[in-house]
């Protein structure tokens, strides 16, 4: 249930809501608008009485949330969410952001060479891997805290935004201390201790699709994360496995309409992980943002037939370079057919 709150509600008034809702068993979670703050309740096993919180100083109405997640939810909040790292923003229509980079940090040199190029590029916001789940246990499994170090300096010599990803709860401090985005990967999608860990972070959180998962599962898992305090989420479609095995995976585009359909949290896309192969890359990022992403992740390698993983999907800086002045065009021709 959502408790609405007038727009003149004082911060004693909704103290008092957050209150009556413990005193009910419950817990309140308020979420701040432009122009009102609602709140939340969540922890119930059945129907809650709204009769006691209508008659509440400050509250305007009371709404019952249908879906299973609720604060990811467009019921409890309609305005989409923006995420913002200093002058970039993520979600609502806002120019496409593209997150690029090695799928690993492999060494100080090689991390900085990709970050520079990137960032002549267009990029800002780079990614690369300190901790990598592999499937095999013999495969490069990231330089860890090394590896973060790297990252730090690649954040203070370019000033691009670092995204990597923590694999576990102990590992997600020290990732939280060196980055500006926390990654939540597939295979970690239903890790529900990794997820309240995330929650209760200041950073933002990318969650990317499970292997198989549906849209409600992926939004359920978001929930997990939110319920803990932290708002700051962008989901991530990266490909789910179906019966086809001409890409590594297959790229669900109608996730972004229906994520968009029910939730206010900004969607991006994975186009590396989906196709496997660097040829499909360009050309599922163009319709993936013909689609309504907010923006992509991809993979980038000076010299990919060298990489210790992901070398065959991860993009050439030149290639790089034509995919971003083509997320432009599209960006452009997007805000040309609005204005018309």
């Amino acid at each position: 249930m959502l408790v609405i709150m007038k727009n003149d509600a004082t911060e004693a008034q909704i103290a008092n809501v957050m209150k009556e809702i413990t005193n009910a068993g419950y817990r309140g979670i308020p979420i701040p608008g432009d122009h009102r703050t609602a709140v939340c309740i969540v922890g119930n096993q059945g129907m809650v009485e709204e009769n006691p919180f209508l008659a509440l100083e400050g509250v305007k109405e009371v709404l019952r949330v249908t879906k299973p997640y609720k604060l990811v939810s467009r019921e409890t909040c309609p305005e989409p969410t923006v995420i913002r790292l200093g002058d970039v923003e993520i979600g609502n229509g806002c120019k496409p952001v593209i997150i690029a980079g090695p799928c690993s940090v492999e060494s100080e040199e090689q991390t900085l060479r990709i970050a520079r190029r990137v960032k002549e590029g267009g990029a800002k916001l780079f990614r690369g891997g300190a901790f990598k789940p592999r499937t095999s246990p013999y495969s490069f499994q990231g330089l860890g805290k090394a590896g973060l170090k790297i990252l730090e300096k690649v954040h203070s010599e370019t000033g691009l935004f670092i995204v990597t990803e923590a694999t576990d709860s102990e590992n997600l401090k020290l990732v939280e201390d060196s980055t500006d985005i926390i990654q939540i990967g597939a295979r970690n999608m239903q890790n529900y201790s990794l997820l309240r860990r995330a929650g209760q972070t200041k950073k933002p959180v990318i969650l990317k699709r499970g292997l198989s998962a549906t849209i409600e599962e992926l939004l359920m898992a978001a929930e997990y994360i939110m319920a803990e305090g932290n708002t700051q989420v962008i989901l991530c479609e990266r490909g789910i496995r179906t019966f086809s095995d001409n890409t590594r995976f297959t790229l669900d585009l109608s996730a972004i309409l229906s994520v968009k359909a029910v939730s206010h949290l900004p969607i991006i896309v994975d186009p590396s992980h989906a196709a496997g192969r660097r040829d499909y890359v360009i050309p599922l990022s163009r319709a993936a943002i013909a689609a309504g992403a907010d923006g992509l992740i991809v993979e980038v390698h000076s010299d990919p037939a060298a990489a210790l993983s992901d070398g065959a999907q991860s993009l050439y800086p030149e290639q790089f370079n034509r995919l971003a002045k083509e997320v432009e065009y599209l960006n452009m021709l997007g805000v040309e057919k609005c204005l018309k």
